[in-house]
């Protein structure tokens, strides 16, 4: 496994190792002492997975409290995803990276608690699991608007297909509770 920084301190991209042959191929897609080695520590709780059409796009979710780390990945379709940093009191804070996940490319994202994450769905479908670090607790799901000015994502140029939560997410300067940058 390969562990690739990004611009944002603490979000990973995770590439694995691809062994294939005419018969198909395996791959690891989690090993808990490499990922320890990468600084990655907390214990993965649940597993989701969820399936969308072309042009869905979910987020930007996050928890708080017990915030969530989560290590997505897309097993069919392609999608663009995305990890907003929305500490407040970061250096990074408001700003975001976003990158292709596909079962083609067979990367993942590690968004770290205190991250909103989100994806849209570029291909016919998707398929997307992620890991988590904390329980869903649905009392605490919270989210930022998906096109906030302030943040300025450059997703796909697709017309989105949202959730009514997602069209009334809050900007993130209006969110009420937000985690706090621990250093």
């Amino acid at each position: 496994m390969n562990f690739v920084e990004t611009p944002l301190p603490g979000v990973l991209i995770v590439e694995p190792k691809v062994f294939g042959d005419d018969r198909g191929f395996f791959m690891e897609v989690y090993h808990a002492a490499r990922f320890e080695e990468a600084g990655l520590t907390a214990p993965f709780v649940q597993d989701n997975h969820s399936r969308s059409s072309c042009g869905v796009l979910r987020g930007l979710h996050y928890q708080e409290p017990n915030p969530q780390g989560k290590l997505v990945r897309a097993v069919t379709g392609t999608i663009f995803d995305v990890a907003v940093d929305i500490r407040r009191g970061s250096p990074a804070f408001g700003k975001w990276f976003g990158l292709e996940l596909s079962e083609e490319n067979k990367r993942q994202l590690w968004v770290p608690p205190g991250f909103a994450h989100g994806f849209c769905v570029m291909s016919e479908t998707a398929d997307v699991v992620y890991k988590c670090t904390s329980l869903y607790e649905p009392q605490h799901d919270r989210g930022i608007r998906w096109n906030d000015p302030a943040i300025g994502i450059e997703w796909p140029p697709v017309s989105p297909l949202l959730s009514p939560k997602d069209m009334l997410a809050p900007l993130l300067a209006e969110a009420p509770l937000l985690p706090v940058f621990r250093g």
